[in-house]
């Protein structure tokens, strides 16, 4: 009877080892947005990190994280790196590319919970009088990775932070846009 026990445990962890290995490695989210603005003005958020608090998502998970900054103030070799709460964890985004008013590419690197890369574009593009955001996140799951997005989306957690953000760039852009009024 033990042994009838063993080896059904056996092999549902088995499937399940299985089951997990058989997931994609690869993950790419997508969300995309349209904004009543010019794209400098969108792109003046993505392309400065000290702007970032002002949308991110995670910036208000933990408001009393350590921040830090290196390098130029913006644009391509401009570093952010933070250490927070259990939410937000720590880790340093690196600005790889930026294209004014059209793309910035961003490395990001995990150290807590969990050691990882990504890799998020933003690609601004012209949209009647304003700017269409897209904002794509890629990067690859490991083992751990794979498990837990048996159980969790991962494109509808991280896919809602993202909207989110996107959200809050359409906010500050577009209320820039706007003409005091005139007496």
């Amino acid at each position: 009877m033990m042994q009838k026990i063993l080896v059904g445990l056996i092999a549902t962890i088995g499937s399940f080892v299985a089951l997990i290995l058989l997931q994609p490695s690869d993950y790419q989210i997508t969300r995309t947005t349209t904004i009543a603005a010019p794209a400098q003005d969108v792109f003046a958020q993505i392309d400065d990190f000290h702007r970032w608090q002002a949308w991110s998502p995670w910036a208000e998970r933990d408001p009393k994280a350590k921040t830090s900054f290196e390098g130029p103030a913006s644009g391509k070799g401009a570093v952010f790196a933070w250490s927070g709460n259990n939410e937000v964890g720590e880790g340093r985004m690196t600005l790889m590319e930026s294209q004014p008013g059209a793309l910035v590419k961003i490395r990001t690197d995990f150290v807590k919970p969990f050691v990882g890369t990504s890799y998020s574009d933003f690609t601004l593009k012209p949209e009647g009088d304003g700017t269409a955001l897209t904002w794509s996140m890629s990067g690859q799951n490991d083992f751990i990775g794979k498990a837990i997005c048996l159980f969790v989306s991962m494109d509808k957690v991280l896919g809602g932070e993202m909207a989110k953000g996107l959200a809050g760039i359409k906010r500050i852009a577009e209320a820039g846009t706007k003409k005091p009024a005139q007496n």
